[in-house]
């Protein structure tokens, strides 16, 4: 077995809140719940869920844009838990993200150019301006841009030109593992589809691992060599992209699948609707926290917390139930 590249071990991150609007009691939100996933040299895993599931959480999480609460993650065996500032900076040459609002992330006063070398500049990788000039234009032909767009500021491309950009400048220090945050979320369909095939192609000519985020498995499924499904913080299930969209083995996977339009000739899904609102991440229910809104629950399973177990080869899901599917 290849030993991975990325590591999150018992990972959890927890922020105090406060319960209403004018009331003093302060509340603990479990954001992300002892998590444990990797992900290995080359692959790509998908991260499934709900907005607020606490996708994005694990996505900067392993990258220690924000700190643990408790848990560790390793990046090639190296424990990053505790890394000063120094030692992140050297990280940072290795990991990058890609976030979902290409806008947000970048600087509206520099030029793409700049906005493309500029993390080559914080890494002392490329010293000369001509350098830097160089690498944007490949860079940006890598993403099927022109290279005049280096001269552009932001506000002058649209959203899909402005991903690509921001994908450019992850790839700029040539890092080992991307997280890419909802790439695709805030893009028209079509772009969508073209974003995706980039990511594609990205990945098989230059071997990136990556942890690909999003709320839609119809859009990672294409990407995607294993899915993991997070609710309410926690793993519902985790293996092979194939056996998830096939054979799901958690309910809540289930319903996920089940919302995925069927292509055509393909015998159509019946569709599942989920009963309830996803619960208050501050009062989350006890036992299996997805039990309030699950059709197959059992008295235990307001009780009992459900461990990740295995269920078939690299395939491991947390329900106290066999039989179900």
């Amino acid at each position: 077995m290849t030993a991975p590249l990325v590591q999150a071990r018992e990972l959890s991150k927890r922020y105090d809140v406060q319960r209403g609007l004018l009331s003093l009691r302060r509340a603990q939100l479990r954001a992300v719940d002892g998590v444990s996933l990797h992900i290995a040299p080359g692959e790509v895993l998908g991260l499934a869920g709900e907005s607020g599931s606490g996708k994005s959480t694990i996505g900067r999480l392993l990258l220690r844009l924000i700190e643990p609460s408790a848990g560790q993650i390793h990046f090639k065996g190296e424990d990053i838990t505790h890394f000063d500032a120094a030692q992140l900076r050297s990280l940072r040459r290795h990991a990058q993200i890609v976030f979902q609002d290409p806008f947000a992330s970048l600087d509206p006063t520099m030029t793409i150019g700049e906005c493309i070398t500029e993390p080559l500049r914080v890494q002392r990788m490329i010293c000369t301006r001509a350098e830097r000039q160089d690498r944007a234009a490949a860079l940006l032909r890598a993403v099927a841009l022109p290279e005049d767009f280096a001269r552009c500021k932001p506000e002058q491309l649209s959203g899909g030109q402005r991903q690509r950009v921001v994908i450019a400048r992850a790839l700029s220090v040539e890092p080992e593992f991307i997280v890419a945050d909802e790439p695709v979320a805030s893009l028209d369909v079509s772009i969508q589809a073209q974003i995706v095939v980039l990511l594609q192609r990205l990945r098989a000519e230059t071997g990136l691992a990556m942890l690909f985020i999003s709320h839609d498995i119809a859009v990672m499924e294409y990407l995607s060599d294993r899915i993991a499904v997070l609710y309410l913080g926690r793993v519902m299930e985790i293996g092979p992209t194939a056996d998830i969209i096939a054979t799901p083995q958690h309910p809540y996977t289930e319903a996920l699948i089940s919302a995925i339009p069927s292509a055509p000739g393909e015998q159509r899904r019946k569709r599942i609707v989920l009963a309830g609102d996803v619960p208050d991440p501050t009062a989350p229910p006890s036992g299996c926290v997805f039990h309030t809104r699950c059709r197959y629950a059992l008295p235990a399973c307001a009780t009992e917390v459900p461990v990740l177990r295995d269920i078939g080869p690299g395939h491991s899901k947390a329900c106290l139930r066999d039989e179900i599917l």
